[in-house]
């Protein structure tokens, strides 16, 4: 797992393939999203935001239910609307591909750094992004990154609109009754 996670962070298109064939690395993939998830909220808490115990809990449902609509959305519309004849895809292949792009996240820890935290932070989008490119062209087998990043801006789409009513529901939550 950590080979594919080193494969992934340095974008390499070999390591996208072999986790889109290997079915056995889908619960890999779900640990990456849980590790990620729980170092962007660790370097919330360094950052002096929230609480342990909600952040983690709250912090992984969201990564955990993001990456999975993420996955979904972008295999239906990969494989539809943006089809090209040689793609042949289902969601666990785009799962496995999508969940090991979010590797570069470990690094959020980081984000608590005066100063530079919010440069850290940018970076680390744009290394997600890229690393998100390059799994959705391989596991839905497109001969263009332009192609992959029609579908990875459709699909982020429902996931911002999932992640606002997770927040939404987290504000509902924090709201003490009216006295």
């Amino acid at each position: 797992m950590l080979a594919r996670m080193l494969g992934a962070a340095r974008l390499d298109s070999r390591t996208f393939e072999d986790v889109e064939h290997d079915s056995g690395a889908t619960l890999q993939a779900l640990l990456v999203v849980v590790i990620v998830s729980v170092a962007g909220v660790g370097g919330g808490l360094l950052s002096g935001e929230g609480d342990i115990v909600k952040g983690v809990i709250f912090g992984v449902i969201r990564g955990v239910v993001s990456w999975a609509v993420w996955a979904g959305v972008a295999m239906l519309v990969g494989t539809t609307i943006l089809r090209t004849p040689n793609t042949h895809a289902n969601w666990g292949q785009v799962a496995r591909g999508t969940g090991f792009a979010q590797t570069p996240g470990v690094f959020s820890v980081l984000v608590f750094v005066p100063f530079a935290g919010s440069i850290l932070s940018f970076a680390i989008f744009l290394w997600q992004f890229t690393a998100m490119l390059i799994a959705i062209r391989q596991t839905l087998d497109y001969d263009s990154l332009l192609r992959a990043f029609f579908v990875v801006i459709i699909s982020l789409i429902p996931v911002l609109i999932v992640n606002a009513v997770i927040f939404w529901i987290l504000r509902i939550g924090e709201q003490s009754p009216a006295s």
